[in-house]
This record gives C-alpha cells, structure tokens and sequence, in this order.
C-alpha cells in the first residue's frame, strides 16, 4: 500500500489492482476504525475521510496497513441487460484509437458481459469492468455537459452518464434507461457485483443523443406561512450542511459553499446552526413573507432591501435578525464582495429532506429543486425559547472581482505526476475564475498551463471538496461541494480545510494564488508497528 495526503482530514491509500482495492474496502466496511467518517472506492484506490479530533492521519495509516486483504464479502450477481443506440459523437475518435471500426467496436461492446466494480462520479454512475477490454483515454478537455444517458468508455471502463454533467469519457451511445430514480426503491440501477449486458437497439430516431431530461419539481404548500418567490436570481437553492453516508450510491454530501456564512444566520435568528438556509448567487433572490416571521441574511456583501405591504421601504444589515410582516417583500441586490448569501429564517423550512439533507446538489440533481418564480416555500413556526444573536460577523474578509485571494494548499495526492515547473509555477503564477464556475468546481485559467511529467491515463479515483484538479489541457479545476465522488484527472493539491468557506466567496475575474503548506510527501506506516484487526486502541 501507499498513503499519499489529500487534505488534514482526507488520504488517499493506493493499492496494486482492483481486487486488493475492493479487498480493502470490505475489510473497512466489516470492521470500520472510529473516526473514520466515509470510504470511497475506486479503481486502485480508497479514499479515506476522517475526523482529525477522533484518529491521528499516523495512527489511522498504521491500522489500515495492518489490514489483512485475503477475505471479500459475497456481492450480489444478478445480470442487467442495457438497451444502447450506438450514435455517440466520440464512436468513430474510439474506433479509430482502437484501430477497428465502428461496427467491431460495437460488437465488442456488446459481445460479453461487463461486472460493476465500484460505483461513484454521480448517483447512480457505476464502474463497468470486463467486457470488451476496451482501453480509451479520456477527452484532453472534459465537457462541461454531456447528457443524460450517455454511454461512455473511459481507460478500461465503460459507463452510463445518469444525468446531464461534466466529464472526460469518449461518448459511444445513448440508452433511453433510468440510471437514477429516487422513485424506485433501490434508487440505483446498477450496485457493486452485478453483471451488465449492453444490447445494440439500432438506431435513434432522429439521431444523436435524447434532450436533457427535466425533473418536473416545485415547491408548493397548504400552509399559511410561507415566502412567495418573485425573482429567484442566478441561482438560489436550500442547503444545508450536507448528506452524509451516501456515498456508496454515488452521491456526495453536498452542502453550503460557506458553512461560516450558514451558521452564523442560524444563529442570528435563534435556530440550530446546522439548520437549512437558500444559497443565492449574485443576489437578485426577491420574495414575498406570507405570515409573520425573522430572518437574517450573511455571506456576500449584499444590500438587502425591504418594501412593506403600504409601501414604506428600508434597508437593513446583513447579519442582523430582521422582522417581517405579512406581506412585506424583501428583495436582494448586487453584492459588493463575496459571491454567495444565505437567508435562514427562524423555525427553518418546512420541506421534506432527500436521503436525509435539505441540500441540493446541483451535479447530482439529488435534493429539493432549484428556486423558482412563483414557488412557495414554507418556513416552520419557531421553537420557543430560543433567542436570536446580534453578535454575528463574517469569518473573513469577504474578495471582489478586483481582488488577488490567496489560498492555503496541501500538495498531493499526484503532485508527483508534475514537473518541478508545474509545482512552481501552481503557486507563483495567479489564476483567474472564469464564467464557467458553478457549485461543482471553479475552473481557472492561467497564462502558462500546468505540464505533467507523467502522460499515462490516471485510473478513476475519490476526489474530495477542494481537490485541484488538472485535466490534460493544464488548467486546473478547484472542485467545490457539489463535485463529483470520482475523477480521472490527477489532482495536484488541495485547497486547506480553513480555506473552503473562502473559496466558495471567490467571485468570477477575481484571481486566486495559492500558497502551498508543505511539500508533497508520501505517508508511511511506522516500522515498528505491530498492530493487527483486533487492535482496539481508542482515539483520544
């Protein structure tokens, strides 16, 4: 095994194959070790999340070294067959770097049964191996969309894209099947184990890839108390801070940008501060209050306007509890620093959580919809007893567009896979957010793209929030809360746990430097460790 670090909560535990990866994991699973918080498989690597306070990252290596690897847990079999219309844009590039055709690769394709290894990326996203023994490189740029249905193949992997998301896989096919469907009781179509069959339908009618498929959500109520909303801005979605244990469905925890900003207007209106609150970007949310109620705004720098029911208007502070009448409409302006705000309103939304979290994630499409005009969102009555604060501030000093921000890294996982230039110029060289940026990740472009030392595929991998990584173009993406569990591009740094809440601020044109914390060092077991599966050492 090699440890390499991710982040002060996070390593990265490199195996030789597959088999002693997914070996691994299922001792971990068996017996897990206290403090650690999740476990994401990949092609020859678990990543490994724990708490700092709980297990020392030493004590941690030295247990999961002492690992035996000899036993795996009986996974079920059963076979699934794929309808697929080969009409992939990427089928004759796949061909042609297989030196076949496009009928040979189809009957490859389809010609032997293919085994879910692992699944991550997405909900629903499962890791084929097998089959054909396809070995394809991802696209040098990934896409930022590729549809819903989207077969794909990607070094020795095949896969079906779930929804609309970015991603690096050479498109094939399409099928019309659900991958993902949290109306079924088992949301996912495939899970670890199962044989995948891919059938040739044919052609598509009308050829290419099915429009994008939209969840027909809304927010309605019967209650009485709730915010009517008029303009929901660029973008505004309830968050929280996060769903945790999903991840062995694909699914991320998701959560508020800037977890500071989400507790400290918890705070300020006397709720729990790990409570839900509307993430708005750019401003621009307007509603209406339908009932009697406090609220209080944090985060960006946003002026925050109020006009009452008889038309008198004000003005009130970001990060103050602020009273509401029956129809009094408040309304959002531009910020002036920062990107992100949070509303919480005392007593929370009353909206029914998605695998346990009020988050939405945007990549995934798991959680309660985006805003929109005319929603209703009710808000709960208040628990007695709990007093609002006037004592909140931001955690920081929130950047503008105008701004250089500088940004604490931990080199690794794959530092090791750039030359000395990249590692140099990564922290001396400014990097610039572009439009592209969203929840999933901040994509930077910088004048000089960073080079790597090493060309070969990177098998797929865990990725966490902050990982920066480095696609084969050199521009690197800094990977935000919604991103996705698995990636194949490799990650050169992480940006500092301190540093999550900033970067999440961070607003498009603004400039990011980033100041590496230490050098890129692998994590060995000590020698003189002894320890076995029985060890029962407590963590302090």
């Amino acid at each position: 095994m090699r440890f390499l670090p991710v982040n002060f909560d996070a390593l990265l535990v490199e195996l030789s194959d597959l088999d002693e990866t997914l070996a691994l994991f299922d001792a971990l699973v068996a017996e897990p070790i206290p403090g650690v918080e999740d476990v994401i498989p990949a092609a020859r690597t678990l990543l490994i999340q724990f708490r700092p306070s709980a297990i020392e990252r030493q004590a941690l290596v030295n247990r999961i070294a002492a690992r035996d690897l000899s036993h795996r847990s009986v996974r079920d079999e059963r076979r699934v067959e794929i309808p697929v219309h080969y009409t992939g844009e990427d089928l004759d590039e796949v061909a042609s770097l297989l030196d076949i055709s496009r009928e040979e690769v189809i009957r490859r394709h389809t010609g032997s049964d293919y085994s879910v290894a692992f699944c991550g990326f997405a909900p629903g996203f499962a890791y084929l191996t097998g089959g054909a023994g396809f070995q394809v490189p991802r696209k040098k740029t990934p896409r930022t969309r590729i549809p819903a249905g989207a077969v794909a193949l990607a070094g020795d992997f095949s896969g079906v894209y779930p929804q609309a998301s970015p991603g690096g896989w050479q498109i094939i096919g399409v099928t019309p099947l659900q991958m993902w469907d949290l109306a079924r009781p088992e949301p996912a179509l495939l899970r670890p184990g199962y044989r995948v069959r891919f059938i040739d339908a044919g052609p598509l009618p009308g050829a290419g890839l099915p429009p994008p498929r939209h969840a027909e959500h809304a927010f309605t109520t019967a209650s009485d108390t709730y915010l009517e909303i008029i303009t929901p801005g660029l973008q505004s979605v309830l968050q929280d801070l996060g769903r945790v244990g999903q991840t062995s469905q694909g699914v991320a925890a998701s959560g508020a940008l800037d977890r500071s900003a989400l507790r400290a207007a918890n705070r300020a209106v006397g709720n729990r501060s790990d409570m839900a609150c509307v993430e708005a970007v750019l401003g621009g949310l307007s509603f209406v209050c339908h009932g009697r109620a406090v609220i209080a705004v944090t985060g960006a720098q946003t002026p925050i306007s109020i006009t009452t029911a008889s038309g008198l208007r004000w003005h009130p502070r970001n990060y103050q509890p602020i009273e509401l009448d029956d129809g009094d409409r408040v309304s959002l302006g531009s910020p002036k620093a920062g990107l992100r705000s949070y509303l919480a309103i005392r007593g929370g939304f009353d909206v029914a959580p998605v695998l346990g979290s009020l988050s939405t994630d945007t990549l995934a499409q798991v959680g309660p919809p985006v805003l929109a005009a005319g929603d209703r969102l009710p808000f709960a009555a208040p628990a007695t007893g709990t007093g609002v604060s006037l004592d909140e501030t931001p955690a920081f000093e929130l950047p503008t567009a105008d701004d250089i921000v500088t940004l604490d890294v931990v080199m690794g996982p794959r530092s090791d896979w750039f030359t000395q230039d990249a590692l140099d110029r990564l922290s001396s060289q400014p990097w610039r957010v572009t439009a592209q940026s969203n929840r999933v990740g901040i994509r930077l472009l910088g004048e000089t793209p960073l080079e790597r030392s090493q060309d070969q595929e990177l098998p797929s991998e865990g990725t966490s929030v902050g990982s920066i990584q480095v696609p084969a173009n050199g521009q690197p993406v800094l990977f935000l809360a919604d991103h996705p569990l698995t990636g194949g591009y490799p990650v050169i740094a992480a940006v500092a746990t301190h540093h999550l809440d900033l970067a999440g601020q961070i607003p498009v044109n603004a400039r990011i430097r980033f100041n590496p914390l230490d050098r890129f060092s692998e994590i060995r077991p000590d020698a003189e460790a002894s320890l076995s599966t029985a060890d029962t050492k407590k963590p302090s």
